[in-house]
């Protein structure tokens, strides 16, 4: 249907209904729900039952909006340096199409739904540690570390390595060491992912006041730790196999895929450019996601 046969008032709900939607980041909650997932299929040994699969798609529900309540309350809180930066200008917030008391409401509804589901239909430690992953990010990442430290994405990281850890805790009520597993390797990958972007971005997080690490320490030291990073990270992703959670299926994936991280990490080392930054940046996304699909394959396929 086109703009122009579409009545004023529903032109502007769709519009209304598009900025709520980008407050959550979407793309950032696809990943954090796919983590979640694999955190739930790896916790069922088998094929799981039809009920299984109810709970764990009511569980990706409830986290997919208490997660979007953080990212909400997160545009609130950066809205002004959010405005600064190229990469966050667009946001409703920054730009002022959405009010801070629809935003926390916004958020608040979501937070409040998304508890609710996972108390009621899922279990309570599930409902408890999502919501104090929601603390983490949005109060103590957000409004504490962030301004202050550039080991800021170090401690905070701490909230993004959750998700998988959420998924078993929705599937099993407790927390196992293949869930600790899971959640180090995020932990350890958020680092060299975030300041891989920083790198390419370090004017805008200048001009924004945030003191992320290649504005306090500079590119070379910067990059000297993403590399570190990466190989500390590669000897993370081959735990899962080690502990035996995982075949050579997976130990051959992440084995590739963390050669490839610390290629790119060490030419970044090397000879430092942007375009490379860039590309590094996008590496780190795919290794992330291509090696918790090798999870979810590895455990059916053998």
């Amino acid at each position: 249907m086109s703009t122009a046969s579409t009545p004023p008032l529903a032109v502007a709900r769709i519009s209304t209904w598009r900025q709520f939607n980008a407050l959550t980041k979407p793309r950032v909650i696809q990943l954090i729900v796919f983590c979640a997932l694999i955190g739930m299929v790896l916790a069922v040994p088998g094929v799981p039952s039809w009920m299984q699969v109810q709970q764990a798609a009511v569980a990706c529900l409830g986290i997919w909006l208490v997660a979007g309540a953080a990212a909400a309350f997160n545009c609130v809180v950066e809205q002004r340096i959010d405005a600064k930066m190229k990469r966050t200008a667009w946001r409703p917030t920054a730009k002022g199409e959405l009010t801070n008391t629809q935003t926390l409401a916004f958020s608040a509804t979501l937070c409040a739904i998304g508890s609710a589901i996972l108390y009621v239909l899922v279990n309570p430690l599930t409902m408890w540690l999502t919501f104090a992953t929601f603390v983490g990010y949005a109060v103590i990442y957000t409004v504490v570390l962030k301004p202050l430290t550039p080991q800021n994405i170090v401690i905070g990281g701490a909230s993004g390595a959750m998700p998988p850890v959420l998924g078993w805790a929705a599937m099993t009520g407790d927390v196992g060491p293949e869930a600790a597993i899971l959640f180090l390797i995020i932990f350890l990958w958020t680092p060299p992912h975030f300041w891989a972007l920083a790198l390419y971005r370090v004017e805008d997080y200048r001009k924004s006041g945030l003191p992320m690490l290649p504005v306090t320490h500079g590119s070379e030291f910067t990059r000297l730790q993403i590399l570190l990073y990466t190989f500390i990270l590669l000897a993370a992703c081959l735990m899962p196999f080690i502990y035996g959670m995982s075949s050579w299926l997976y130990l051959a994936v992440a084995l590739g895929l963390s050669a490839g991280f610390c290629w790119y990490a060490w030419r970044l080392w090397q000879n430092y450019s942007d375009a490379l930054a860039r590309k590094t940046f996008r590496f780190s996304l795919i290794h992330l996601s291509a090696l918790f699909a090798a999870l979810l394959l590895d455990h059916y396929l053998l």
